[in-house]
């Protein structure tokens, strides 16, 4: 995780939401590669998309038929959360079959009060 993220409260409290939306340090780090999309949602500002076509870790795993509609990317979902959380972006993460795996994060409504108001300085 890149150090910006991890020094001091002080810097969490300072950070716009656009921030982590552009830097992908930490999905490089751990899949090798960049999400191969990251969308906000046109009618919520709370809702953002990482488009993932082939997740890397679908690929490792085997599916029992009956079982079919379990998405594995939602262990990867649930390291986006934590990652976030304690980086200071409250959110929930789920993961969801659409144009590959989807990964929906709905952040908290204090990181987007917080988002506008330091866009409002």
């Amino acid at each position: 995780m890149d150090t910006r993220f991890t020094r001091g409260k002080s810097n969490i409290l300072e950070r716009p939401l656009t921030r982590p939306k552009t830097e992908v340090n930490v999905w490089k780090s751990l899949f090798g590669k960049e999400a191969d999309k990251l969308e906000q949602a046109n009618d919520d500002d709370k809702t953002y998309y990482i488009i993932e076509k082939e997740p890397l870790i679908n690929a490792y795993i085997s599916v029992p038929k009956e079982n079919s509609s379990l998405n594995c990317a939602a262990f990867t979902a649930g390291i986006v959360e934590a990652i976030l959380t304690h980086s200071g972006f409250p959110a929930k993460v789920t993961a969801h079959w659409h144009k590959g795996s989807t990964l929906m994060i709905k952040f908290n409504e204090s990181v987007i009060a917080r988002d506008k108001a330091l866009d409002g300085r």
